[in-house]
């Protein structure tokens, strides 16, 4: 059977994009105000499972080069304050799920987040007995792959799963010898037939269907 779980979070676990709205445009308001219409829920979704870097390239194409650092330090900074406080929307049944998971395996985040994301997404729902260790380029300066490996080999795992909702989580996974779950009620598609889940609430039987003998 596997013998530990890893999760992405935004798209798996929540959908955090109001909250990014909300924040960022608070931010560029004070920044750079022409810019803060950009900050709409269809530019920030198009974006997601991208790098943060990326994403303000995407989002904010007209930012000075110069800029982007520092604007990128106080929208991340701004966006931990806020989800902290109001946290997202958690897909149906996540806690329930997590706790009937966490009786069987160990429970990690692997996510392509700010250090202190994860933190406040504990911090808003409460959720972090559940999880045993969770890690993110914020933090390691790694890419998911190497986020995921370092998570597989710092708990000593033989056979994980990682469950994620987009290309770039099947593709991190798929490099660092990970099986996948698509968490297919989420914000992106897998080019190719993948193990999915329609919601949060059926993993626990896919996870049982598809553990190793």
């Amino acid at each position: 059977m596997f013998d530990g779980l890893l999760f992405d979070l935004d798209g798996t676990l929540w959908d955090s994009v109001d909250a990014i709205c909300i924040s960022w445009r608070r931010v560029l308001e004070r920044r750079a105000p022409e810019l803060a219409g950009l900050m709409t829920r269809e530019n920030v979704t198009s974006c997601m499972g991208m790098l943060l870097p990326d994403i303000v390239k995407k989002v904010l194409p007209d930012l000075p080069p110069e800029q982007v650092q520092p604007v990128l330090k106080e929208l991340l900074e701004e966006e931990n304050a806020y989800v902290a406080v109001h946290g997202g929307v958690l897909y149906p049944q996540v806690p329930e799920t997590l706790e009937l998971l966490a009786r069987d395996y160990p429970l990690c985040i692997v996510s392509n987040c700010q250090a202190g994301y994860i933190e406040a997404f504990f911090q808003a729902h409460g959720l972090e007995q559940y999880f045993t260790d969770y890690e993110n380029p914020g933090r390691t300066g790694k890419a998911k792959a190497d986020n995921i490996a370092l998570v597989v080999e710092r708990n000593g795992m033989k056979h994980p799963l990682y469950i994620g909702d987009t290309q770039g989580d099947y593709n991190a996974a798929s490099a660092a010898g990970v099986p996948f779950l698509h968490a297919a009620y989420g914000f992106g598609a897998i080019d190719r037939e993948v193990p999915f889940v329609e919601q949060f609430s059926a993993i626990p039987a896919a996870v049982r269907r598809l553990s190793p003998p």
